[in-house]
């Protein structure tokens, strides 16, 4: 099956302020600070930051499944743009985000370790192919946009500009809120080859915007084992309801990381190069909502460690949707409340307390068929100024699942999606 993947993810930092300062520019100002090439960071902490990651992916799926329809987010991605807000966050603020957000490193080793396995990621898919027939890409790139002549703390951007390579480029939110809502657009279409565009809705950003953190995935990348489209056929998906729709069966056999349990059956496919995969989680047919309750980082984890080669028998549907979110009931829920109220202490970034966010937004697309896998996400944070059998293993897709991207070195997860209904 060989099968394209891009996803992309871009994360956005609006952070107006209820007092006027004056106007930006539209150049790019970068800390004096380079980025670190080589972090001194242990595999102790890396083993952290992945566990934390994993565990804030699942709580914020506990958080969303209650949401109707597909769903498709990248918590990697939000874990990058919400780690650059938390380098400005002290206090109470900083503790619940840091509790929220299952960072289990202090702020010091958070950021570093963030750069080494973002240095680690950009390592993958060396000689392999993307869905394009060109090279495989998985790249990472942030950025930040600041009002002119409204002054951030010199260590705040050398965290980002160190750790995230980060510069500061000056727009002008108070004379020109529009141009410069076009401006970063046009930022996040041309990091996801137009996949993500008009990230920032109309209004969004206003003559109270003060900074905007964007950060931005874009991945591609074939099938190990490419999908034969002659074999492709219509057949029944069945949705929670009962109901069935007909959708394109894409289908093959193989050898298979394959694992299944009491309620669910589990495979891997890998991409090409054998360093990322897709991982689908499959309920049995009628468990799905008590199988989405198990869906937390141990037991996911546990999945991971139980899978095994086997000859796989697969169906699996072709799919196409999107999803959009704001996140900011859900992180409250979550237990990060004080960096939404008017109690917010961002004064790493400013030296003030005048910084709080007002919503989390965000917006994914996905599409698989034998070609491969297309996907963008992209995110806003707005601120304001306040063991198996040797037989074969049959896997037939043809209800709700659970599906993850994953890095398989460092158990990263990119991506998780839902899907209910593949027509959808």
């Amino acid at each position: 099956m060989k099968r394209v993947l891009m996803v992309l993810m871009a994360i956005i930092l609006v952070l107006p302020v209820a007092a006027c300062t004056q106007p930006a520019a539209a150049s790019e100002l970068k800390s004096d600070k380079e980025r670190i090439a080589s972090p001194d960071i242990s595999e102790e902490e890396q083993v952290l930051l992945t566990e934390g990651s994993i565990a804030f992916a699942f709580a914020l799926y506990q958080a969303l499944k209650n949401e109707e329809g597909n769903l498709f987010y990248s918590p990697y991605s939000l874990s990058l743009a919400l780690a650059m807000t938390y380098a400005g966050a002290r206090g109470e603020t900083e503790q619940e985000m840091a509790d929220t957000l299952s960072f289990l490193l202090s702020q010091e080793r958070l950021h570093e370790n963030f750069n080494a396995l973002d240095i680690e990621l950009g390592t993958r898919g060396q000689g392999a192919v993307g869905k394009d027939g060109e090279a495989f890409r998985l790249n990472i790139v942030n950025a930040i946009w600041g009002q002119r002549d409204y002054t951030f703390l010199p260590a705040f951007l050398d965290v980002l500009a160190e750790n995230y390579g980060a510069g500061l480029r000056i727009l002008d939110f108070m004379e020109d809120a529009e141009k410069s809502r076009n401006i970063i657009n046009d930022w996040v279409s041309q990091q996801t080859e137009g996949r993500i565009e008009d990230l920032i809705p109309e209004g969004a950003i206003n003559t109270l915007t003060r900074l905007v953190l964007t950060n931005a995935i874009y991945f591609n990348a074939a099938w190990q084992y490419p999908f034969n489209e002659d074999l492709t056929a219509d057949g029944l998906f069945y949705r929670l309801d009962g109901s069935h729709v007909s959708v394109p069966m894409m289908k093959q056999s193989g050898s298979f990381a394959y694992t299944e349990a009491e309620g669910y059956q589990a495979v891997e496919l890998p991409y090409d190069g054998g360093e990322l995969s897709m991982v689908i989680l499959l309920p049995d047919s009628g468990n799905f909502a008590v199988f989405e309750k198990l869906l937390q980082a141990q037991f996911v984890a546990d999945v991971f460690d139980s899978l095994h080669s086997a000859q796989v028998v697969l169906s699996m549907p072709k799919f196409e949707f999107e999803s959009e979110f704001q996140l900011k009931d859900a992180l409250e829920a979550m237990g990060m409340l004080t960096a939404f109220s008017d109690e917010a202490d961002f004064s790493g970034m400013t030296g003030k307390k005048d910084l709080a966010i007002a919503e989390v937004l965000h917006k994914a697309f996905v599409s698989v068929d034998e070609a491969g896998t297309e996907a963008a996400a992209a995110s806003a944070v707005i601120m304001t100024l306040t063991s198996m059998p040797a037989d074969q293993a049959v896997v037939t897709i043809d209800h709700p699942f659970v599906f993850l991207i994953r890095d398989i070195e460092t158990g990263t997860v990119l991506f998780i999606g839902r899907v209910l209904n593949p027509t959808a």
